[in-house]
């Protein structure tokens, strides 16, 4: 495994966000916030999915009442990473911070406050790619990106309503 600069790192995590952003967008969604803050915490994306009986890409319809909302986090790793793919970061106090988050970006824009919520996670893998060979093949659950031809990036697993609100 190469020995990265520090900066390396968000990069990664970026060009991770943008394959999700891609994806959302192509499944029809429309992305509200990228990286959005309060002092607390930080939310990947807001993303939204405002047609009545519109597919969210788990297969259910949204019910006519309301658009939905999606709080997403996204875990991007290198392949044998100590944390399996990310899903082991998403611990009850992340969860916590994430609704937190999102019950605060509820009160800054109260006109969505009526809406159905839920917390996606996405699991993005990525590895270096070798100067001599470049091929990348794309199934449909398999969206794929490239980081300055150095990295192959792909969305594994998008976990639609990941966790529930947890107590806090």
């Amino acid at each position: 495994m190469a020995n990265h600069s520090p900066s390396h790192y968000p990069r990664i995590g970026i060009a991770g966000e943008d394959l999700v952003v891609n994806w959302l967008e192509s499944q029809g969604w429309v992305i509200l916030h990228r990286r959005w803050r309060y002092r607390r915490g930080e939310v990947d994306i807001i993303a939204q999915f405002g047609e009545k009986g519109q597919d969210t890409g788990n297969k259910k319809k949204i019910p006519p009442s309301s658009p939905l909302l999606a709080f997403v986090e996204v875990k991007t790793r290198s392949q044998l990473n100590w944390d399996e793919g990310g899903r082991s970061a998403i611990t009850q106090q992340k969860q916590v911070k994430l609704w937190r988050t999102a019950l605060m970006f509820l009160a800054q824009y109260p006109e969505k406050a009526n809406y159905s919520c839920r917390f996606d996670v996405a699991i993005v893998g990525y590895q270096e790619t070798s100067q001599e060979s470049y091929v990348v093949k794309t199934t449909r659950e398999e969206q794929n990106s490239s980081l300055g031809n150095q990295y192959t990036l792909i969305l594994y697993e998008y976990i639609p309503a990941a966790f529930d609100c947890p107590s806090s």
